[in-house]
C-alpha cells in the first residue's frame, strides 16, 4: 500500500476528486493547508494598502491506494490538477505497512 498526497490548487479540488473518483478511487481524505515554495507566497491589495502574504492556501489530498495504482493516481491528479502556471503543487507517494479501518477491524487491502 501506499499513501499518496498532492498540494494543489484549491480551485483544483472537485474537478480532481470527480477524475479519481471516474477512475474508481473511492476515498480520500482533504485539508486545508498553507505553505510557500518557489511561489514564495502572494501579494494582496486591501482597503489601498498593498499588502504580502506568506503563505498560499493549498489544499491536501492525501489518497491511500494499493501500490499497483500508484501511478495512476498520480498521473490523474497532476494531469487533472494542472494549470501550467507556478503554485500548481507537489505529489508524493510513502509506503504504508499496514491499514486498519476502525469500525470492522478490516487490515490491508480490506482496509481501503
Amino acid at each position: 500500500m501506499h499513501l499518496v498526497t498532492a498540494v494543489v490548487k484549491p480551485f483544483k479540488l472537485e474537478e480532481i476528486k470527480d477524475a479519481l473518483r471516474g477512475a474508481g478511487i473511492v476515498g480520500m481524505t482533504v485539508s486545508e493547508v498553507q505553505g510557500y515554495g518557489r511561489q514564495g507566497g502572494k501579494s494582496e491589495t486591501f482597503r489601498g494598502g498593498e499588502y504580502q502574504v506568506s503563505f498560499v492556501p493549498k489544499v491536501k489530498i492525501e489518497v491511500l491506494v494499493e501500490t499497483p495504482d500508484v501511478d495512476k493516481v498520480i498521473d490523474i491528479i497532476a494531469t487533472t490538477g494542472r494549470t501550467g502556471k507556478i503554485g500548481d503543487g507537489k505529489i508524493w507517494a510513502v509506503d504504508v505497512d499496514r491499514a486498519m479501518r476502525v469500525r470492522t477491524g478490516e487490515s490491508g487491502a480490506e482496509a481501503l
